[in-house]
């Protein structure tokens, strides 16, 4: 295999060298990319024909695509390699991401458990103390399971008398889920071995746990399969897998989520059900009564609750049920309907974004603007106070134990590193207990939010980070990134990969678009199924405000999201090829038509409709990135990226819109595919994601025409 590639680079070498002899944003000349095999396959979709020559990638196992990945490969990286400064983009990505990065505190009995990273090691490491003052010790290690350090691990859950804790690994960032149990106090890991998990932890109860799990998938297909049948399982401590006791399962519903959680008390088991990303139906069964089956507390899956905790025999619920910004309810399990409910806390002006308890009190988090709001609440929905922050940023960990007289919450901002604070319950106070140490100056840079009007009059906000000083002439580079979608909300965080851009005169731009959960669940309705053009207007009418105001220039904007942040670049550059110059399409949802056909990707249905439907497929076409490439059309700069190990969007979308775009593309700009390996949906390590990271930076730069200091 290695010997193929070397052979590959030097022939592709030969053809490609002559070709970069100018600096970027002169003249690349003509890329040869490599020849991309068509089929005759069309499929007919309520009489609309659709050609789908590139098919055949979908088989990511086949001998034919492992070649073509490799052919890409090598013309991407040589390509990258030719850029004068990419090493010096990499080094100073190393230098300002080398530094100690630390989590929250999290408290199992009289131990607490925190992750800490030196700075540039692949995975942050588990650490474990007796009390506050005690000495840390190592609990785990990730990155001694694997040479490359893209083995993932985690806490999952603590049994109730903390003596055992649940771990989850997973390797080269796949959605899949391996759990062991380990003993807190002596950190011996015991026999327990479960495997085939995706997307939940373990709850325990008695002397196990409960988790959800699925079958074995077929060998050769455990990246592509579509995941169904998820079940629900007791494992007792010390038997083997395939002894645990099967809790739920539904046949006649194969595209099912079903997760279980419990009360702190755990006088409550609670299954939740969803088809999807959001809309769930919530059930609950009193582990005291042996014989009681699940029962309805809310059915249909158009709307979303869940349980904070119980109160007596009361469940205290955050609901959005008569309420888009969401409320909290006092409900009795015994008679759920909505007739009976107490509000607890009522429906406000802003998205309630979470709630938790500590301390038997109410935490509430508020999204105003895009920026994080913390109340203090008693149980029965009496303010005690708003917890002041120190500026408008982000704010999070609100929760914890019945008995917690304190709790730790960590503070973010563009330009300010995380800073943890411990919270006195009683009193409100709030004191620094650790803050971050960067090697930059934080205070060269400054944040704002503007908004501006998208294409239909929706006011949209927008943050804007540059260097102080900087002057609006229209020539600074500017990263565009957005998401836009499954009611997630992008807020303010300190990302010190940013440094690169920043400090050479470059501008990031994040706009809290509609699909998103900013303003709650009307703003994210307004941005999904029969109305996701909103996102792609949304998106363009930031980059023609950039424009507009001056911030940049159409030869000086990049515009950058990863995974339905993909798609939504893939459809404003074939929607909008002449309003950016570079365009990165992160593990992207490229094909709309098939996109329900591979592992999770039928519980995104409820977010963007199927092909299955006429009406959905006719909205889903019109935008589909893969099928609204148009020959003879000049295309923006583009490094596509995804890894061989993305088992939630999978890389067929990203090797169909890449031989797509680089068949039917023209003029000079290239059209590039990046596939990392061993790496997922996200980049699996520090390593991979400096090394992405500086080849976006350094394609951005080049392709601008300009260099780095």
């Amino acid at each position: 295999m290695r010997n193929k590639i070397l052979a590959l680079t030097v022939i592709i070498m030969l053809a490609f060298l002559p070709a970069c002899q100018k600096q970027g944003g002169e003249d690349h000349g003509q890329l040869i990319y490599p020849v991309s095999k068509k089929i005759d396959l069309v499929d007919d979709y309520f009489g609309t024909k659709v050609e789908a020559p590139y098919r055949w990638m979908e088989d990511d196992t086949s001998e034919e695509v492992k070649s073509w990945v490799e052919e890409q490969n090598v013309v991407t990286f040589s390509y990258l390699e030719k850029i004068p400064f990419r090493e010096k983009i990499r080094q100073r990505l190393t230098e300002v991401y080398d530094y100690p990065k630390q989590s929250s505190p999290r408290r199992a009995g009289e131990y607490y458990f925190f992750n800490k990273n030196d700075g540039l090691q692949n995975q942050s490491v588990i650490y474990i103390q007796k009390g506050l003052d005690g000495e840390p010790e190592v609990f785990i290690d990730p990155n001694e399971l694997s040479p490359d350090g893209t083995v993932r691990v985690g806490l999952t859950g603590f049994s109730k008398d903390n003596k055992y804790v649940t771990v989850s690994k997973s390797e080269s960032g796949s959605d899949w889920r391996e759990l062991r149990v380990m003993e807190i106090a002596t950190k011996k890991e015991l026999s327990d071995h479960l495997k085939w998990m995706k997307f939940g932890g373990a709850s325990w109860y008695g002397d196990g746990f409960f988790y959800s799990g699925y079958d074995k998938p077929e060998e050769g297909r455990e990246f592509t399969e579509a995941n169904k049948f998820q079940k629900v399982f007791y494992h007792k401590l010390g038997d083997p897998q395939d002894k645990d006791t099967l809790i739920y399962e539904d046949t006649e519903h194969p595209l099912r989520y079903k997760n279980v959680s419990l009360t702190e008390d755990k006088k409550f088991l609670f299954l939740n059900i969803s088809e999807g990303t959001h809309g769930n139906e919530l059930y609950y069964k009193e582990l005291a009564k042996k014989d009681m089956d699940f029962q309805p507390l809310f059915q249909g899956f158009e709307l979303d609750s869940y349980v904070i905790d119980n109160v007596g025999d009361k469940l205290l619920v955050n609901t959005n049920t008569d309420a888009p910004n969401y409320k909290i309810i006092l409900m009795d399990p015994k008679n759920p309907g909505k007739e009976n409910w107490q509000t607890i806390i009522p429906e406000q002006p802003e998205v309630l974004y979470s709630a938790g308890t500590a301390g038997e009190q109410l935490f509430c988090t508020y999204l105003k603007d895009a920026s994080t709001h913390i109340y203090q609440y008693d149980l029965s929905g009496n303010l005690v106070r708003e917890i002041q922050l120190p500026a408008l940023g982000t704010a999070r960990g609100f929760g914890g134990k019945r008995e917690d007289k304190v709790l730790f919450y960590t503070f973010t901002a563009f330009t300010s590193p995380p800073t943890i604070y411990k919270y006195d319950i009683a009193s409100g106070q709030s004191d620094v207990f650790h803050k971050t140490e960067v090697p930059i100056n934080p205070e060269d840079y400054v944040a704002k939010q503007v908004f501006y009007a998208s294409k239909d009059g929706t006011r949209v906000p927008m943050f804007i980070v540059h260097k102080k000083g900087l002057k609006q002439d229209g020539k600074n580079p500017t990263y565009l990134y957005a998401y836009g979608g499954f009611n997630i909300s992008m807020l303010p965080s300190f990302d010190p990969t940013l440094t690169v851009l920043l400090e050479n005169g470059g501008i990031y731009a994040m706009p809290n678009i509609r699909g998103g959960g900013e303003y709650g669940e009307e703003w994210h309705r307004a941005g999904m199924l029969l109305n996701k053009q909103n996102v792609f207007n949304d998106f363009i009418a930031a980059a023609e405000y950039l424009i507009k105001e001056k911030y940049t220039s159409k030869e000086r904007l990049a515009i950058a999201g990863g995974s339905n942040g993909g798609l939504l670049v893939g459809a404003c550059m074939t929607q909008r090829p002449d309003l950016y110059k570079v365009a990165f399409p992160g593990v992207g949802v490229m094909d709309m038509l098939r996109y329900h056909k591979f592992t999770v990707g039928w519980g995104w249905v409820v977010e963007y409709g199927t092909s299955d439907e006429e009406e959905h497929f006719r909205n889903l076409h019109s935008y589909s990135p893969l099928h609204n490439i148009k020959s003879g059309v000049s295309y923006p700069a583009t490094l596509v990226t995804t890894a061989d190990h993305d088992d939630r969007v999978v890389p067929a979308h990203s090797f169909k819109f890449a031989a797509t775009l680089q068949e039917k593309h023209v003029e000079k700009n290239p059209v590039l595919i990046r596939i990392e390996t061993r790496s997922g949906h996200g980049s699996s390590s520090t390593t991979k994601r400096l090394d992405v990271t500086a080849d976006k930076f350094a394609f951005m730069f080049y392709n601008m025409g300009l260099e780095i200091q």
